[in-house]
């Protein structure tokens, strides 16, 4: 049964999840997975096709495809985002979903949510010729522009710092390579 759409999110189906969740908090540990495959210079090839969790294996609707490449002034062919621009896909993308969905939950209308994603990066420190520049960015600013009654604008900025990908990208994730011989 759908619920009251707020924002065009059920929250009556996201209320049940978060109930769900409290009560069965082992429901709530995921797994996310890509695969990814070179295909030549600097182009990859990603796809998403399943996860875990609610204590199952899950399948997405149908397999999500994503390329990444690099511009020809980095040497690429240019045939998809490069890796720090998914990087801002990802952040944007989470971020806006983290404020819709909050928002919709605590009854806060929004009618449009832009924003514009721009991170400092010195390439140095990617190619090792820089031991002193960090390798990733130094900065990401993140610019909303939302239409919304003018009290929900610090509500918003709250609710923003409970986006996954924001805390990954501002707090310490452990990361664990490994490289097998195939």
């Amino acid at each position: 049964m759908v619920g009251e759409k707020v924002n065009g999110v059920d929250v009556g189906a996201v209320e049940s999840a978060v109930n769900t969740f409290k009560e069965n908090p082992g429901l709530a540990n995921f797994k996310f997975r890509v695969h990814n495959k070179w295909i030549n210079g600097g182009h990859n090839h990603v796809t998403v096709g399943n996860f875990y969790g609610a204590n199952q294996e899950n399948s997405h609707l149908k397999t999500h495809e994503l390329d990444a490449d690099e511009p020809p002034i980095l040497a690429g062919e240019d045939l998809g985002a490069n890796p720090v621009e998914h990087l801002l896909n990802a952040l944007s993308a989470c971020l806006t979903t983290t404020l819709i969905y909050h928002a919709a939950i605590r009854g806060i209308e929004i009618e449009e949510l832009e924003s514009d994603l721009e991170g400092d990066i010195d390439l140095r420190g990617f190619l090792g010729i820089a031991k002193e520049v960090r390798r990733g960015y130094q900065e990401i600013r993140v610019n909303f522009k939302v239409k919304t009654a003018a009290e929900n604008i610090a509500k918003l900025m709250a609710l923003s710092k409970l986006s996954p990908v924001f805390d990954v990208t501002s707090n310490w994730t452990n990361v664990n390579v490994q490289i097998e011989r195939k």
